[in-house]
C-alpha cells in the first residue's frame, strides 16, 4: 500500500510535557550527567572538560557546561537529536554505550530547564536549541527545537529559507544566555579542535531550600551531590569525581572536572590478589530470542518482497514475449536486477536469522574478575558493566550478603554486553530483572570460590587486615596512615597511570619515595622510570591475572535424597512443636503453667527476656521428672563446692495429694510468695506429694535474672532471635516425639507430683548444666514409678555456705548471678573454628557450662553444603579462637576468666619449711628484669610500671597476652629483616646481571677486535696462519718483542 493513503491518517504527536516526564527516569542525578559523557565517549572524543560558568541571572546561579574533541555532528545529524529514540549506534555487535536515542535530552532536562548544543563538523557549525522555558513563555504545547548552522570560514547562515533562519536566531538571543551572533561564535571557538561538540545547561532544578541540586562550592574541584552527608554514603554517591573515576571499566577518555584531571582507574588493577573466573551458562536468552524475533520478521518480510518482485519479473516476460524492441529490453533488465537485488537481501537476511538462531543455543562466556580492596575495606561488592559502562556498584552477593567478615573487602567486575542482559534506558538497571538476579547468584558462587582460594580465612580475617593497617575494631574505619603501612599497601598493588598523549596504560615499579606521591595530570611515558615503557610507541602491557576455576561440590543421589528427608523432619518436628506451644507473655502466665513445666530450669537469661517480651509461642519443656531421673545424684555433702554455686530453693510446704484423674493443675496465688516455709513435713506413706525445691533453681537469683534480662536484652536483632527460636524448637522436638494436647500434658504433670526424689541435695552450677545438657539427649518422655516418698532434709553444704558467705560480706544468690553474667558475656562473640584442618568465621549464639568446661554454640558465617551451619566446640579449644586481637579491652576467654576469677588464695603450707624473704624478693626481681627485657614495645601497660609492681600485681600480671604480643613484634622484626634482604639479594642480583651483561658484551667486542687483527695480519702478510686466540696473542707478542 503506498504511502500516500496514509496521509490522512491521525498522527502520534510529542507534546512540551514530555520533555519533564522523560527527564524523570533518572532517579540518579549522576546517571543523568553520565549520560552526556556517554556521548562524548561513542564520538571517539579523546577528553571531555566539565566545567561551570557562573550566571547569577540564571536560577541556581552558574551554568553546567560540556566539552569534549569528538566527531562532531553535521546539521543534518544534528536532525536526529531532536527525533526521541533515534539513534544510529543500535546494533547487536555495537560497543557503543548508546542506543536509545535518548540521553541528551532526558539527561539534560533532568539537569536543568534549557540546554543549547552547539557542534562542529568538517566546515558547517551547527547550534540546537532546546529550551522549556521559551515553550512555558510561548504556551506551546509541540516541542519546537531551532537549529540554525553557519559556514566554518565566512560564518554565513547554511540556509534555504532566511525567514526561517532570522525566526531561529531571534528565538536564541531571547531565551538563552546569548543575545547576538558574536556571542554564539565566542561559544565555537571554544571547540579548538577541528571537530568537538559543547553542550550547555542552564536554568538548573533547585532543591525545597531553593538551592541547586549539584553543589559547586564546597570542592571547587569537584561536583558534589547537594545535602548528601559525609559519613555513611559511598563516595561515588557523593561525588562525581569519584563516579567518573570508575564509569568506564577501561578508561581510554581523559575526563576533566573543573579543571583539573580526573584519576580514572581500571578497578582489575586497584585490588589485591585478583583473579579471574571464566564463566558460561545458556540462560541468558531474552536479548537473544528479541534478536532472532526481528530477524525472523526482517526476513519474512524481505521474502514477501522477493516473491513480489520475481512474480512481477514473470508476469513482465510472458507479456513481452518475443518483443525484443530496445525499449522492452531495458524494462526487462530493470525488473530482473531489481528481483535479483531483493532475492540476495531475503538470503542475506536468511542467514543472519540462522545465525541468530544458532548463537541463541550457543552458551554465553562471561569473565568474572575478584579483588580484595585493600585501600579502602568498606568499599566491597559487585561492580557489573554494561558494554564498558558502569550500571550497577557495590552490589553485594553470595556470603556477603550474610553481613559476616566473610569475603568482606572484596570487590567483584563483570563487564555484560548487549546480548546476555540489556539496560534499562536511565542505565542504572537492567531490564530483565530475572536474568540479573541469576548473574548475581553465579557471581556469589564464584565470590565464595575466591575466598576458599585466596586463603585469607584460613590464615586470620583479622591478621589479615592488620598487615594493611586496619587496627580499629570498626570495619568502617579507614587504615592507619602511618609510613609502614602506607608502605606495605603501596607494595602490594603497582601504581598504574594513563598517559596523556597515547592514553596507554602504564604499570609503575614501585619506589619507596612514590609512595603517596602525587603525579602531574599531563604525565607521559617519557616520565616512566621502567626504560621498557618510557616511550608512546611501546605496546600497552596487560594485566596478568591468574585464573581460577569454580569447583563445585558434587552431591550424589544418596546424599541428595538424605538431605531432602533431614529437610522434611525438621519440618515435621517444627510442627509438631507449634501444636505443643503455649504463649507466655510474663513472668505470672510462666506460673500459670503446669508444675512440670513452670518449675523447669530457665534455658538462658535471654531466653527467658525474649519469651517476656514477645507473644511468639515457645515449644514446651520435658516433664521435671524425667529431667531429673536422667541427671547423675548430688553429693554436695561430701564434694567440695565450686566456685560459685547455686543456692537451692528452701522447701516449701507440700500441697495435699489429689487424684490422678484431675485435669486442672493448681491455681497459683495471684502475687508471687516472697519468702517459702523453711521446713517440710514428712508426707505419709500413702500420699503422693511433690516437693517444690528444685535443686539449683531459686525462686529469687531466678526473678532478679529475669528482670536483669529485661533490660539487657531489648536490642537484640531479629536474626539472632530465630536461630535461638529454631534452637529451643528443636530441643522440643528431641524431648517429645509423640504429640500431646494440652489437656493431656496437665493431667499428667498432676499425676506426677506425688513423685518425690530422694536425697535431694544442692545442684552445683555444673550440675544444673548438667541437667540442660541431658535436657537435649532426652528422645522419649520418660516414665517413673513412685516411689516412696522421704523427707528432704536441709544438707549440711547450705549451713557451710551459708556462714561463708555471711563471713565474706555476698550472699550464694549474688555469686549464682555474676556466674550467670559471665557466662552469657561470651555470646556474640566474633570467633574463628576449625573444621577440617580450615578455619571459618562465626559468632558465638548459645553457651552451655558444666563443671568440667564451657561448651560454645557458634553459627558460621559461611561454609560450604557438606558442612553444617552451626557446631559446637568446648572454650579454650586448639580448635577455637577469637578473631579480635587481646586489648585492654577485648580479651581472650582464658585473660577473661583469669581477669574475673583474680589471683586464687593462697594458703600457707605449714608442712614445709617457708621461703625466706630475701629469696622472695631476689625472684621478684628477677621476674622484673625478664619482663623489662623483653618488653613489647607498644604493650597496654607502661614499661615503666613494671619496676613499681608488688608480687601480688606481678603474680596477675598478663603473661600471655605479653608474650603473644612480643612473639608477634619479634615476627614484625623479622619479616622486616627478611623484606631487607630480599630487596637486597634482588639489587645484588640485578647488578650481577648487570655486570655479565656488560662482561658478555666486553667479550664480543675484544672476539670482534682479534677477528679484525686476523683480518688486518692477512692484508700484510697472506701467509699467516692463525687458528686460536691463542695463537694470536703469541703472535702479537713476538711481533712487540722483536720491534724492542
Amino acid at each position: 500500500m503506498a504511502y500516500s493513503n496514509y496521509s490522512n491518517l491521525s498522527r502520534a504527536q510529542l507534546t512540551f510535557e514530555y520533555l519533564h516526564t522523560n527527564s524523570t527516569t533518572h532517579e540518579f542525578l549522576f546517571g543523568a550527567l553520565a549520560e552526556l559523557v556517554d556521548n562524548s565517549r561513542d564520538a571517539n572524543a579523546t577528553r571531555i572538560d566539565i566545567y561551570t560558568e557562573k550566571r547569577q541571572e540564571m536560577r541556581g546561579g552558574y551554568m553546567l557546561c560540556f566539552l569534549d574533541d569528538g566527531i562532531g555532528m553535521n546539521p543534518d545529524e544534528a536532525t536526529h537529536v531532536i527525533q526521541f529514540g533515534k539513534s544510529n549506534k543500535r546494533s547487536p555487535e555495537s560497543t557503543q554505550i548508546g542506543q536509545y536515542g535518548n540521553g541528551l535530552k532526558s539527561g539534560s532536562m533532568r539537569i536543568g530547564k534549557d540546554f543549547i548544543l552547539f557542534t562542529k563538523k568538517e566546515n558547517t557549525l551547527t547550534c540546537l536549541f532546546m529550551s522549556r522555558t521559551f515553550h512555558e513563555e510561548e504556551g506551546l504545547d509541540e516541542v519546537i527545537v531551532p537549529l540554525p548552522s553557519w559556514d566554518l570560514k565566512t560564518k554565513e547562515p547554511l540556509t534555504s529559507d532566511p525567514e526561517k533562519y532570522a525566526i531561529e536566531t531571534e528565538l536564541i538571543f531571547k531565551y538563552s544566555p546569548f543575545k547576538n551572533q558574536e556571542q554564539l561564535m565566542e561559544q565555537f571557538n571554544k571547540i579548538e579542535s577541528s571537530s568537538g561538540t559543547l553542550v550547555i545547561i542552564y536554568n538548573l532544578k533547585l532543591m525545597d531550600n531553593r538551592e541547586p541540586e549539584l553543589d559547586v562550592e564546597t570542592d571547587h574541584q569537584d561536583i558534589l551531590m547537594a545535602g548528601t552527608p559525609v559519613e555513611g554514603v559511598k563516595p561515588e554517591r557523593r561525588s562525581f569525581r569519584a563516579y567518573a573515576a570508575v564509569l568506564y571499566i577501561d578508561p581510554r577518555m581523559r575526563i576533566f572536572i573543573q579543571g583539573h584531571k580526573v584519576r580514572t582507574k581500571r578497578l582489575s588493577c586497584c585490588l589485591y590478589k585478583p583473579r579471574v573466573y571464566k564463566y558460561t551458562s545458556t540462560r541468558f536468552k531474552t536479548r537473544a530470542e528479541q534478536e532472532v524475533k526481528k530477524a525472523d520478521h526482517l526476513a519474512k518480510i524481505a521474502e514477501e518482497k522477493a516473491r513480489e518482485a520475481e512474480s512481477k519479473q514473470m508476469a513482465l516476460e510472458a507479456r513481452l514475449g518475443d518483443d525484443l524492441s530496445k525499449d522492452s529490453r531495458a524494462i526487462l533488465r530493470k525488473v530482473q536486477d531489481s528481483a535479483m537485488m531483493l532475492r540476495r537481501d531475503c538470503d542475506m537476511k536468511k542467514r543472519v536469522l540462522e545465525a541468530k538462531q544458532k548463537a541463541l543455543k550457543e552458551p554465553k562466556e562471561l569473565h568474572f574478575i575478584f579483588g580484595v580492596n585493600i585501600g579502602q575495606r568498606d568499599l566491597d561488592g559487585m561492580f557489573v558493566y554494561n558494554c564498558s559502562r558502569l550500571i550497577k556498584m557495590y552490589e553485594k552477593t553470595g556470603p556477603q550478603l550474610e553481613g559476616g567478615m566473610a569475603c568482606g573487602g572484596v570487590v567483584g567486575v563483570v563487564d555484560v554486553p548487549y546480548l546476555i542482559v540489556e539496560p534499562t534506558h536511565n542505565k542504572q538497571d537492567f531490564a530483565d530483572a530475572k536474568e540479573y538476579r541469576h548473574l548475581l547468584r553465579s557471581m556469589g558462587e564464584h565470590l565464595a570460590q575466591y575466598w576458599k582460594d585466596s586463603n585469607i580465612a584460613q590464615k586470620g580475617i583479622v591478621k589479615f587486615w592488620d598487615e594493611f593497617g586496619y587496627l580499629s575494631a570498626s570495619w568502617s574505619a579507614p587504615p592507619s596512615s602511618e609510613p609502614r603501612y602506607k608502605r606495605r599497601r603501596a607494595m602490594e598493588i603497582p601504581l598504574t597511570i594513563q598517559c596523556d598523549k597515547c592514553l596507554k596504560w602504564r604499570t609503575l615499579p614501585f619506589q619507596m619515595d612514590a609512595v603517596d606521591k602525587r603525579y602531574p595530570d599531563s604525565w607521559v611515558c617519557l616520565m616512566n622510570p621502567d626504560s621498557s615503557q618510557d616511550r608512546c610507541d611501546a605496546p600497552e602491557q596487560k594485566q596478568n591475572v591468574p585464573c581460577g576455576v569454580l569447583k563445585k561440590d558434587k552431591q550424589t543421589p544418596e546424599d541428595k535424597q538424605k538431605e531432602l528427608a533431614e529437610k522434611i523432619k525438621l519440618q515435621q518436628g517444627k510442627l509438631e512443636a507449634l501444636q505443643k506451644t503455649s504463649t507466655v507473655k510474663s513472668v505470672a502466665d510462666v506460673k500459670k503453667l503446669p508444675l512440670d513445666v513452670s518449675m523447669k530450669p530457665t534455658e538462658s537469661p535471654s531466653q527467658a527476656t525474649r519469651s517476656s517480651e514477645r507473644s511468639i509461642t515457645r515449644p514446651r519443656s520435658p516433664p521435671l521428672a524425667a529431667l531429673l531421673k536422667s541427671a547423675p545424684p548430688s553429693r554436695a555433702a561430701s564434694q567440695r563446692p565450686t566456685r560459685a554455686p547455686v543456692t537451692p530453693l528452701p522447701p516449701a510446704k507440700a500441697e495435699p495429694s489429689r487424684s490422678r484423674g484431675a485435669a486442672k493443675p493448681p491455681t497459683p496465688p495471684a502475687k508471687p510468695v516472697a519468702k517459702a516455709t523453711a521446713k517440710t513435713p514428712a508426707p505419709s506413706r500413702g500420699s503422693r506429694t511433690f516437693a517444690k525445691a528444685l535443686p539449683g533453681k531459686p525462686a529469687g537469683p531466678r526473678k532478679r535474672i529475669i528482670d536483669q534480662d529485661d533490660s539487657e536484652d531489648e536490642e537484640e536483632d531479629d536474626e539472632e532471635e530465630e536461630e535461638e527460636e529454631e534452637e529451643v524448637e528443636e530441643k522440643a522436638d528431641e524431648s517429645e516425639e509423640e504429640p500431646q494436647t494440652k489437656k493431656s500434658k496437665m493431667a499428667a504433670a498432676s499425676g506426677n507430683r506425688g513423685k518425690v526424689l530422694e536425697k535431694a541435695s544442692p545442684v552445683k552450677r555444673g550440675k544444673l548444666d548438667e541437667v540442660k545438657t541431658q535436657e537435649k539427649r532426652v528422645s522419649t518422655p520418660i516414665r517413673q514409678t513412685p516411689t516412696t516418698p522421704t523427707a528432704i532434709p536441709k544438707p549440711l553444704a547450705i549451713q557451710e555456705l551459708g556462714a561463708k558467705a555471711k563471713a565474706s560480706g555476698k550472699s550464694p544468690e549474688d555469686d549464682q548471678e555474676n556466674d550467670t553474667k559471665n557466662i552469657q558475656k561470651d555470646r556474640g562473640l566474633l570467633v574463628e573454628v576449625r573444621v577440617n584442618k580450615e578455619w571459618y568465621t562465626g559468632k558465638v549464639i548459645a553457651v552451655d557450662a558444666n563443671k568440667q568446661s564451657v561448651r560454645w554454640k557458634v553459627k558460621f558465617d559461611y561454609v560450604p553444603r557438606s558442612t553444617p551451619k552451626d557446631r559446637w566446640v568446648f572454650k579454650g579449644s586448639d580448635d577455637v579462637r577469637l578473631m579480635r586481637p587481646p586489648s585492654p579491652i577485648s580479651q581472650t576467654p582464658d585473660t577473661q576468666q583469669e581477669s574475673e576469677k583474680g589471683p586464687a588464695p593462697m594458703e600457707p603450707d605449714t608442712t614445709q619449711p617457708g621461703t625466706s624473704r630475701e629469696v622472695t624478693d631476689s625472684l621478684v626481681t628477677m621476674l622484673r628484669t625478664m619482663l623489662r627485657y623483653f618488653f613489647p614495645p607498644a604493650f597496654r601497660i607502661p614499661k615503666d610500671d613494671v619496676n613499681s609492681m608488688t608480687a601480688e600485681e606481678l603474680v596477675a600480671f598478663p603473661l600471655k597476652e605479653y608474650f603473644q604480643q612480643y612473639e608477634s613484634g619479634l615476627q614484625a622484626l623479622c619479616n622486616s629483616y627478611q623484606s631487607r634482604a630480599d630487596a637486597r639479594a634482588k639489587a645484588v642480583e640485578e647488578k650481577s646481571n648487570s655486570n655479565e651483561v656488560k662482561l658478555k658484551e666486553a667479550d664480543e667486542k675484544l672476539q670482534k677486535l682479534r677477528t679484525n687483527i686476523v683480518a688486518l695480519l692477512q692484508k700484510v702478510q697472506e701467509d699467516i696462519d692463525i687458528n686460536t686466540d691463542d695463537e694470536l696473542d703469541a703472535y702479537i707478542e713476538d711481533l712487540l718483542t722483536k720491534g724492542d
